[in-house]
């Protein structure tokens, strides 16, 4: 299906060449353009040939001169310029399964696009790949690719994904390999299924396509308190948690021994969930996963470390941070070193409990506006709450209850403030003059 154009930037090579809002872009130099990496890649080139059909329905080529890889200059109906292609998994640990029911309907969409992969770090399962898909990808070398892949027994695959090509699309990395296809891995760890023994061999699987395989993160199973009907999963234990710190932390000593490469992290939750401390920041190497959970929490403190002696002696107006349970104890950590150095600092951290989900789920990132207010009030808050920024939809303009800045800031008669995952941007919000963010 032809691509239409819904705008072009103004004084961009394609409005230069005559190219309009209502026409549809059908190929580029003869290739035909199906979705955006069709567009992206064939569009590099410094001086293209375009057929487009006008709102008249009559195709006219239209030659193109720009620099090597500048912009055409194109908007289109959506991003993908295609439909998405949603998951056939019925994965046992799937996070959407357990939401709660009447939430928004965008939060119930299960992805498992390579398009997105590439351009926007999703992770996908390999399944439905089709092979003209395969190929595309080594043909284009589209790269990196961030996969799910749970383990590498084949049958266990198909279990936990509940899909029978899932065991089959683990050969698909091996062609990406061959093909030079860079990988970032993840391993979603349940206890009872693939653990221990089978955690040990994925990894060890997964190092035989070094380099192509980048990075493997290990993650827990996130659970939430919605599961009837869904299968019998136990949360991460503290003993589920040393253990796989121990294999994966043992394979990655390993790993630098031979390739000077960690090459797998495990989860900041699994450190805090053992009782482990965090490592140093060095340890995460170049943080490919860190949008993952992995060295998030060890690159935050950094970041307020070096950025705090720009702050000594300096005071601050009143504030509270709302945060998740599991990050609290650094939060509070970082404050008190604050505190030491700053004048007259007033603040308090306040731990929020995620009653919507249940208290397994402890990450920052999906407190709702509705435990923010349950929580909080009764509560001094200094007129501004500071919130991690990934509690909101991107944009910033609502809480995964679809509660607004706004509406709870005017509950607690304060500012919400969000702050980037950042330590650096923290203090500046601390000590900022003017309130940014939402206010009564």
């Amino acid at each position: 299906m032809p691509s239409k154009i819904v705008s072009v930037d103004a004084g961009s090579p394609a409005a230069r060449a005559g190219i309009a809002a209502g026409d549809a872009l059908l190929s580029i130099d003869g290739y035909p353009v199906r979705d955006v990496l069709d567009y992206k890649f064939y569009s590099y080139d410094s001086h293209l040939r375009l057929e487009v059909s006008g709102a008249d329905h009559c195709t006219r080529s239209v030659t193109v001169r720009k620099g090597e890889g500048e912009p055409l200059g194109l908007n289109f109906e959506s991003y993908l310029m295609d439909q998405m292609k949603r998951c056939s998994n019925h994965c046992v640990f799937c996070f959407i399964d357990q939401l709660p029911k009447g939430m928004r309907r965008s939060l119930y969409v299960k992805d498992d696009d390579a398009r997105l992969s590439f351009l926007m770090g999703n992770y996908i399962s390999l399944t439905n790949l089709s092979e003209e898909d395969v190929q595309r990808i080594l043909r284009m070398h589209i790269s990196p690719v961030n996969i799910s892949v749970q383990t590498t027994n084949p049958a266990l695959r198909c279990k936990m994904l509940r899909n029978p090509r899932a065991g089959e699309s683990l050969a698909i990395m091996e062609r990406f390999a061959e093909g030079g296809i860079t990988m970032n891995c993840q391993l979603v760890v349940c206890e009872g299924l693939n653990d221990e023994a089978e955690l040990s061999r994925s990894l060890y699987d997964l190092k035989r396509l070094y380099p192509a395989v980048h990075s493997i993160s290990v993650v827990p199973f996130g659970m939430t308190r919605h599961r009837e009907g869904l299968y019998p999963l136990k949360a991460t234990t503290p003993e589920g948690a040393r253990r796989c710190l121990a294999i994966t932390e043992a394979f990655a000593e390993e790993c630098w021994a031979e390739l000077e490469t960690r090459l797998a992290w495990c989860a900041d939750e699994f450190y805090l969930k053992a009782g482990k401390p965090l490592p140093d920041a060095g340890f995460y190497e170049d943080f490919t996963q860190f949008e993952n959970g992995i060295g998030m929490l060890s690159l935050f403190a950094e970041e307020f470390r070096l950025a705090l002696p720009d702050y000594a002696g300096k005071s601050a107006r009143p504030f509270t941070i709302a945060t998740g349970t599991a990050a609290a104890p650094l939060l509070q950590e970082l404050l008190d070193e604050a505190r030491a150095v700053c004048h007259n600092l007033e603040y308090q951290i306040i731990a929020v409990r995620n009653d919507f989900l249940g208290e397994g789920v402890s990450v920052a990132g999906l407190i709702t506006g509705q435990d923010l207010i349950a929580q909080i009030p009764g509560r001094r808050c200094g007129k501004r709450v500071l919130i991690s920024e990934n509690m909101l939809r991107g944009g910033g303009d609502v809480f995964l209850d679809d509660y607004t800045p706004e509406q709870v800031g005017k509950v607690l008669g304060a500012a919400i403030v969000p702050v980037k995952i950042d330590g650096a941007d923290l203090l500046a919000k601390i000590f900022e003059n003017d309130t940014c963010g939402s206010s009564m």
